[in-house]
């Protein structure tokens, strides 16, 4: 086995909260999400083929989407969603102008009572330290994939943001002596 350490991160399929702009629950996916990781499967089948690890967040929606992937993967909580705390199953217009505005522009605020973006690049970059070498396939949540793009890149937490993960989107890294690097 080679000793590089290669991850392929997918991100769960479409739900009715990412439709209606709402902070997730612990929902299932709805049929276009369905459609994209099926379809993802059948375009992929090296995901599940060439996976010496296979890993998911502990939501729903990612057990589903791992299923539907081909993937027998285990839960790993490290690749759980942000915690939106209090901001749980709530739309962007149902926030405080100022709190959301600050949770969108400071890596530390969490005025939602739950996680900071800090907080989230700072479990991801430990979970991506544990990677052995070999290849690891990890359904997760967007927030987890640009966290992981964010430590891979040594960017500043500002630009997690800037960083757009598309539903049923498969993002590859490698760490190499000289660390992560990012393959598109």
């Amino acid at each position: 086995m080679s000793q590089q350490a290669r991850l392929t991160l997918v991100s769960h399929g479409f739900t009715d909260a990412m439709s209606a702009g709402l902070f997730g629950v612990d929902e299932p996916l709805n049929s276009l999400g369905v459609r994209q990781i099926t379809e993802l499967g059948s375009s992929r089948p090296d995901l599940a083929l060439r996976a010496d690890l296979a890993l998911r967040g502990p939501e729903l929606r990612c057990r589903q989407s791992a299923e539907l992937a081909g993937l027998a993967a285990q839960t790993e909580p490290a690749l759980a969603d942000l915690d939106p705390g209090t901001w749980r199953g709530r739309a962007l217009d149902d926030l405080a102008p100022a709190d959301l505005a600050a949770w969108l522009t400071d890596p530390d605020a969490a005025p939602h009572g739950g996680e900071s973006l800090t907080e989230l690049i700072a479990r991801v970059g430990g979970w991506l330290e544990t990677l052995g070498p070999g290849r690891t396939v990890a359904v997760t949540h967007p927030a987890v994939i640009r966290a992981a793009v964010v430590n891979a890149l040594g960017a500043p937490a500002t630009a997690f943001w800037r960083i757009d993960v598309r539903p049923a989107g498969v993002t590859q890294l490698h760490r190499r002596p000289a660390g992560w690097t990012l393959r598109l």
